[in-house]
């Protein structure tokens, strides 16, 4: 079943007059989907037409998303019109997008944003080698390059022209976040040390066995040390803003060593990064904070930030500390709403010429 709205009005661009976007959602059943949900029943300018589930089509949304009783009765559907509809999202595991787009041609008007990691890292990046998951992107039809990387504080007035954005990861989301005005300034010339912990729920809802409860609890563990797969898109980011090239293995490139841990908390990631430079630490902070200044989500805050401050919102906090010869960079996010969700609704907004905190003034879950 779709929305009870049939009667829908598509629109390329709804800027803050009247309407709403008509908006159909793929994959609605896992905890990124059912984030979105949540966020888009409250939205004053978004009107879900469909939510896509064949595994569940006919269930109430309400009745996987529990945390949705009483704020909608849709029901997820296995039917995809895509003719009713202005954006759809892609909530699909990584890897499904690409494939699902060469099976499922999407109109040409219907506005796209991916969740998943399959158009992150643009197609020259790429080369002709196979992708992570052994398929090259010319061999499907689909290249990363038709889609605009969705970091609005680093491409926003891309994402505002784009047609299709794939929306970026939650670990690379919050170490870029901590690393572009450095970035900027040029002081990525010798190895960044980045450690990041995250929650269960970013390993996705399906349950494995390092997201048991028995397991998790009390626990903390180290996993895809320096070969995360986010290090590409953070790679290409970092390179965007400074001319030394970035993380890899070739002559002259700077790594940014990375180790990833699983914590014992549900959702947030909490990141801290070592950058080794003489510049003068006031100037960095000041251009941190002159970096984030207008940004709508990320905010240079006077002192370091836990991960409450964050939970439940888009927000990214970030803050530096100057030791000697080093810089000692500290960002946090929600891994499910400015790691994922959040920020594919704050590139809605921007594709759609709506007000960017539309639908995403959070309060955050501190106490």
């Amino acid at each position: 079943m779709i929305s009870s709205n049939m009667n829908v009005t598509k629109h390329s661009s709804l800027g803050e007059g009247l309407g709403r976007l008509s908006v159909g959602i793929l994959g609605a059943a896992g905890y990124t989907g059912g984030e979105l949900i949540r966020l888009l029943v409250n939205h004053p300018k978004a009107e879900i037409v469909f939510a896509h589930s064949e595994s569940n089509a006919g269930n109430r949304v309400a009745d996987v998303h529990e945390g949705l009783i009483g704020d909608t009765e849709l029901r997820f559907t296995d039917q995809m019109p895509f003719e009713k509809v202005d954006v759809i999202f892609l909530c699909f595991g990584h890897g499904k997008s690409r494939a699902f787009l060469s099976e499922h041609p999407v109109p040409e008007g219907v506005k796209i944003i991916d969740l998943a990691q399959d158009f992150r890292v643009r197609s020259e990046e790429l080369g002709v080698r196979s992708d992570e998951f052994g398929v090259r992107s010319e061999e499907l039809g689909v290249r990363s390059d038709e889609f605009v990387y969705g970091l609005p504080e680093l491409n926003r007035a891309a994402i505002q022209k784009a047609q299709r954005v794939a929306n970026p990861g939650c670990f690379a989301t919050c170490i870029q976040l901590g690393l572009l005005p450095a970035a900027q300034l040029g002081l990525l010339r010798e190895p960044v040390v980045v450690n990041a912990i995250t929650g269960a729920t970013g390993a996705g809802q399906k349950p494995v066995a390092t997201t048991h409860f028995a397991w998790r609890a009390g626990n903390i563990s180290i996993y895809k040390a320096f070969t995360h797969q986010h290090l590409a898109e953070i790679c290409q980011s970092l390179n965007q803003l400074q001319g030394t090239p970035v993380v890899g293995s070739g002559a002259g490139e700077v790594p940014v060593d990375f180790i990833p841990y699983r914590g014992d908390f549900a959702r947030g990631i909490f990141a801290t990064a070592i950058i080794r430079t003489t510049a003068n630490a006031d100037e960095v902070t000041e251009a941190y904070r002159t970096f984030y200044k207008d940004a709508a989500f990320t905010h240079y805050c006077e002192s370091a930030p836990d991960l409450k401050q964050v939970v439940n919102t888009n927000k990214c906090l970030v803050h530096v500390d100057a030791f000697d010869g080093k810089i000692l960079v500290t960002s946090v996010i929600d891994n499910l709403l400015k790691g994922a969700v959040g920020q594919a609704v704050q590139n809605m907004n921007l594709m759609f010429g709506i007000s960017e905190t539309t639908g995403l003034k959070l309060k955050a879950s501190a106490f």
